[in-house]
């Protein structure tokens, strides 16, 4: 009888697209076989040692091993507010327009649920990241897409997103409340300026909509690009926020610490409902974080540094393989057209073929939306001699088109 029950809410949810690519890559590694993972955005490199002392040190405490703040201890969110102080000479209150979250994808989905009606409809620019779409899915809500489009220095299309963007806030019943940005883009490593958000704000202030700005890569940009944020943008905390994570930045992956700034009507529905489903990440690990912020930042550059690395070696040894790739300006990918001999496969056959043939893992572009279905997604995740031994499998994969 338990067979007529119905799950709607995971109904709603496809089957992961990376699950097909990762059951094969779990296969071949019980098998023996030795796999180059590019497929996951996953940092390879250890957590800088001054972070991994503190939280030592504060896990020797037995006042720390009680419940923590659900929203983030005080001097966490002291130390969120000065690194934007910082870094974008942006103010902020750490009582209304900061909370710590359990990562980013933690607090972006737990926003979602606190803000997000039955019925409502957000705008995701396609590709995108699966969460981005899929938080107001589980939420009861609907998502309108448009494709994004960039120039060969992987900056943003301004004139092509905004004549989208608009053409889907007029034609969508109901009106969409909330629209959804990444800028440095996962997965596509497209970048945006400032003027980009001034736009942005004024028309979200003029159309009437919530801005949700997640910069996950802003820390991990390469030459002269500096990532900005929505926050520099005056009148800006009155429709956005903004969601960032230490997991890249400072090779925190598995730490599970990020934050959520801004308005002060969004954050408090994110604390509120936070106060209900968590009682806060273990606070040892919100000391260290605290010192991540406020500690010399080189780590954080030369984090960056061995990204860029990588990806020159990439660009050029898959390049001389055969394969042209146009490098990133920030991220920690590199969003790679299928090479055109290979074009007719989709992204999904041409990477499985590339794992069981060639050994080398990556993520079809198809997972992040239909827009992506002529890409990969590279995570540079592996040391630059794992690389280069990737292009010479590459060059003898290639070969057969």
């Amino acid at each position: 009888m338990f067979d007529e029950i119905e799950f709607d809410k995971i109904k709603r949810l496809p089957k992961y697209v990376f699950a097909a690519i990762n059951e094969i890559k779990l296969q071949m590694r019980q098998n023996g076989e030795d796999v180059i993972d590019f497929s996951m955005g996953n940092p390879d490199g250890a957590t800088p040692q001054h972070i991994v002392d503190k939280l030592s040190q504060a896990a020797q405490k037995p006042k720390n091993h009680g419940y923590s703040v659900s929203r983030g201890i005080y001097k966490l969110r002291l130390a969120i507010c000065e690194w934007y102080k910082n870094k974008y000479n942006v103010s902020l209150n750490p009582e209304s327009e900061v909370c710590v979250t359990m990562g980013s994808k933690e607090g972006y989905v737990h926003l979602i649920q606190a803000i997000t009606n039955p019925g409502d409809n957000a705008v995701v620019p396609d590709p995108a990241y699966p969460i981005h779409y899929y938080a107001f899915i589980l939420s009861g809500a609907n998502v309108a897409r448009f494709a994004i489009k960039w120039n060969d220095k992987m900056e943003l299309d301004y004139e092509a997103f905004f004549k989208s963007l608009q053409q889907v806030l007029t034609e969508s019943i109901p009106k969409p409340k909330f629209v959804i940005v990444n800028f440095p883009h996962n997965p596509t490593t497209v970048i945006v300026y400032k003027d980009f958000y001034e736009r942005l704000v004024q028309m979200a202030k003029k159309e009437r909509f919530y801005i949700i700005s997640d910069i996950a890569y802003a820390d991990l940009t390469f030459g002269d690009y500096k990532t900005p944020s929505i926050m520099e943008v005056e009148g800006a905390k009155d429709v956005a926020v903004e969601t960032y994570t230490l997991s890249k930045s400072y090779n925190m992956a598995g730490w599970r610490i990020g934050f959520v700034v801004g308005n002060q009507k969004m954050i408090a529905a994110l604390q509120k409902i936070k106060s209900w489903l968590d009682y806060g990440i273990y606070t040892p690990m919100q000391v260290a974080a605290t010192i991540a912020l406020k500690g010399d930042q080189q780590c954080v550059k030369d984090i960056a540094n061995t990204y860029e690395e990588r990806m020159q070696v990439l660009i050029e040894s898959f390049g001389n393989a055969g394969w042209d790739i146009t490098p990133s300006k920030a991220s920690m990918f590199v969003w790679a057209r299928i090479p055109k001999c290979a074009c007719h496969l989709g992204s999904m056959e041409f990477s499985k073929k590339l794992l069981q043939e060639a050994k080398i893992a990556v993520s079809p572009g198809v997972g992040f939306g239909q827009m992506g279905d002529e890409y990969v997604r590279i995570a540079l995740i592996e040391n630059k001699k794992r690389i280069r031994q990737a292009a010479k499998n590459l060059k003898a994969f290639l070969k057969q088109f």
